[in-house]
């Protein structure tokens, strides 16, 4: 009878228990949206509503000073037919070609060169981050400075090495290669502090068990490093996909270094589009411009996720 008794009030008791951990888990929910809904507004109100008219003012004529005509698909057939508006999703293209690959090697090989905790690894992290700090259009002056032909520090040194004449920012066929070196400059850090919190996610007895088992530094970095960083190398792929073709921090350097030049060498589509709209007035066709983009966009979104499945890491 006790046990009975004792079986009854365990019994009794289960409910009452299980209802104060569902009523815990439904306060954690919602303290959980409340501290994201901040953040979810803000993308709302600054991100997709902003979006959203731009969709719709690419169906118009807007001329920047409050006239607007309805014009259907006609920014879009105009694009089909903007020599220079395809020349820039070009030059994009061999943008995101050239410095997606550089960022990730270039992140993931310091991000090997530091991941020891000494005081020199901690020094070359912070020299690695600096250029992190400065602005954007301080990085750019200093460069323009440093590529300034004849004179500049970069072209004498170039003339030292015996390599004489090169205008860095004048020619058109080397003008988006120093956009892409200054750029990788800038973000290697911010890339390599991404690869570094990844491997020092992966447990060390690995890497211990391998090297009893005899396994030289590039199998382990093969078998064990390279597979185990496979979310963290997406999302590297990911973020620095959408820097590239979103603009990023090349706009801030093609305005102050070349303005798109030399022969619209370095006009990325996203500089294009700011021409349009801001310098012409073309703010209907800048927006349809800009819905392409966003397009072109999500589709090496998904090609990549597609390519990747999405940084999974699988065993077998």
């Amino acid at each position: 009878m006790t046990r009975s008794a004792e079986g009854s009030t365990e019994v009794a008791a289960g409910p009452p228990r299980r209802r104060r951990v569902t009523s815990q888990r439904r306060r954690e929910q919602i303290a959980g949206a409340l501290f994201v809904l901040p953040d979810l507004l803000g993308l709302l109100v600054f991100a997709g509503l902003p979006m959203m008219l731009a969709v719709v003012l690419g169906f118009f004529a807007v001329d920047g000073f409050g006239g607007y005509r309805f014009v259907g698909l006609a920014n879009y057939r105009r694009m089909l037919h903007d020599a220079l508006f395809l020349q820039s999703l070009r030059v994009t293209l061999l943008y995101v070609v050239l410095l997606v690959p550089s960022l990730y090697l270039s992140g993931f090989a310091l991000a090997l060169l530091v991941q020891r905790r000494s005081v020199l690894s901690g020094l070359l992290r912070t020299l690695f981050f600096l250029p992190q700090m400065i602005s954007l259009v301080v990085v750019a002056i200093i460069w323009q400075v440093l590529l300034v032909d004849k004179i500049g520090l970069v072209s004498r040194l170039s003339a030292l090495l015996g390599v004489h004449n090169l205008s860095w920012l004048g020619d058109p066929r080397l003008a988006l290669y120093a956009v892409v070196f200054i750029s990788v400059w800038f973000l290697m850090g911010f890339y390599m502090l991404i690869f570094l919190g990844g491997l020092q996610d992966i447990p060390r007895e690995y890497y211990d068990a391998a090297r009893m088992d005899g396994a030289s530094a590039w199998a382990s970095l093969r078998y064990i490093t390279l597979p185990l960083l496979k979310p963290t190398s997406f999302f590297v792929l990911l973020v620095s996909t959408v820097a590239a073709v979103a603009g990023g921090q090349a706009f801030d350097l093609i305005y102050v270094m070349t303005k798109g030049g030399p022969a619209n060498a370095t006009a990325l589509a996203i500089y294009y589009i700011y021409q349009q709209a801001f310098q012409y007035n073309e703010f209907g066709y800048g927006c349809a411009m800009a819905t392409v983009l966003v397009v072109i966009l999500m589709a090496l979104t998904l090609l990549l996720f597609a390519f990747t499945r999405g940084g999974r890491f699988e065993q077998g």
